[in-house]
């Protein structure tokens, strides 16, 4: 067997496997032995079946496996063993003019395309300046978070009147166009969110009902043709609500209203524990601690949007491009022409940006070790829950979740892939010049 590259240039090469019968022939006649061995055929005995007819009906497709699986490793490990940096994967050249016969004498010679990683020199110093923002929770947020918390660990009324952000428990019933409840029409009852009427005067018509009151209601204009709400709320699909046209009659049962817990110290031990806030000082300072840390891992992506974005603008490279399009075509079938081209240059970016990460990885000995993987999934896990509740989960039951949450491969390769993005950004921290600055979020919102 003989393996060569010849270079067409720096990005490009194109790889020959050169296979005479001495090389298959041997593992092609002891695979067929072994299945002679264990072929069960009319007429013959178990084990008992003839070689030669064994090689007769199935020589073919043997050789033609065997073949495939030495191309497979000779390639593997010729990339391996010469330090073959590529992108993408090989890409076997067709070439019409070459029939093979298959009849265990072929010389078989095979070539591969393959597309090279290109040489990147990243050089980050004190001179690559970027701005962290430190987000402060802004008066209208921090009261809003406020509310949603009270309102999980409130109590639930039925007040006479309805009033803005309650629940009408109520009967629907479509109509006809004269007005009239249609016979065999929709006929429903639920739960009418007032918090989710997006259409203003509809909610103020909303507002003030008692129960038994009588209205009606253009479901598309209340809910601003929202068929997810619309479906629910009637319990219909998705695509009968996209349709609806009809207007309902409302008889309202019931108005339901989710009072705010109190601010008092049964409130603030059910969230926090014990003792650990004993005033609404101290529970404004906990929320605001707890919001200004989801704010940072924000910050913290916005910082690292614009690292990517400099260094994939700032680092040259050229990249295999006519290669790389053709090897995404080859491997993704249903991508046309016109999903390639528009979506090509997101493509490179995100390559460039893979190959500036590795070579900083390299360069700087990164390490990314398993006890990291699994504290950053237990963070992401428990940020997570605490969006529910801000009390924490027992650490027992949060690592049992991690543990069955990492055994999803999916998920543990995110979070390896997230934790080796966090080192290298780390890293670019540590050499580049960060500047601080303060931030509400509101208009940090704004920036973004």
């Amino acid at each position: 067997m003989n393996i060569t590259q010849e270079k067409i240039n720096d990005l490009n090469a194109v790889i020959k496997i050169s296979i005479a019968p001495e090389d298959y022939t041997e593992k092609v006649e002891k695979t067929i032995k072994d299945q002679a061995k264990k072929a069960t055929l009319p007429g013959f005995r178990k084990g008992m079946v003839p070689v030669a007819h064994i090689k007769k009906m199935y020589g073919r497709s043997i050789l033609v496996e065997e073949i495939n699986k030495m191309l497979s490793d000779t390639l593997n490990n010729y990339l391996s063993e010469n330090k073959v940096e590529i992108l993408g994967q090989p890409l076997p050249k067709i070439d019409d003019s070459k029939e093979f016969k298959w009849d265990f004498t072929d010389a078989f010679e095979f070539e591969y395309e393959i597309g090279l990683a290109p040489a990147v020199e990243v050089n980050i110093s004190a001179a690559d300046e970027f701005k962290a923002y430190q987000v402060k929770a802004d008066e209208e947020t921090l009261a809003s978070r406020i509310k949603n918390i009270r309102k999980s660990y409130g109590k639930m009324t039925n007040p006479e009147v309805s009033a803005d952000e309650d629940v009408l428990y109520a009967e629907l019933a479509e109509l006809s166009a004269d007005g009239s409840v249609f016979e065999g029409g929709i006929n429903h009852t639920g739960s009418i969110r007032l918090d989710q009427v997006t259409n203003e005067n509809v909610k103020k018509s909303m507002i003030g009902l008692k129960k038994d009151d009588v209205v009606q209601l253009d479901l598309q204009q209340a809910f601003g043709n929202n068929e997810n709400v619309i479906s629910k709320l009637l319990d219909i699909t998705e695509e009968a609500a996209k349709e609806l046209k009809s207007t309902f009659q409302v008889t309202v049962k019931n108005v339901n209203r989710l009072e705010e817990a109190d601010l008092n110290q049964e409130f603030f031990d059910k969230i926090f524990g014990e003792g650990v806030v004993t005033d609404e000082a101290g529970f404004t300072a906990k929320i605001t601690e707890e919001i200004e840390g989801m704010f940072k891992q924000d910050a913290d992506r916005k910082l690292q949007n614009d690292m990517y974005t400099k260094l994939t603008e700032e680092i040259k490279m050229e990249l295999p491009d006519e290669f790389l399009r053709k090897w995404l075509k080859a491997t993704n079938e249903k991508l046309t022409d016109e999903e390639l081209a528009e979506g090509y240059d997101d493509f490179a970016k995100n390559l460039k940006w893979t190959l500036i990460e590795n070579k900083i990885i390299k360069d700087n000995n990164i390490e990314i070790k398993y006890d990291e993987v699994f504290a950053t999934a237990k963070e992401r896990l428990d940020a997570q829950f605490r969006m529910y509740s801000p009390a924490p989960m027992p650490d027992d039951q949060l690592t049992q979740y991690t543990t069955t949450f990492l055994q999803e491969r999916d998920n543990a390769n995110r979070i390896f892939e997230e934790v080796k993005a966090l080192k290298v950004f780390n890293h670019i921290k540590s050499v580049a010049t960060i500047n601080e600055e303060e931030i509400a979020y509101n208009k940090f919102i704004e920036m973004n």
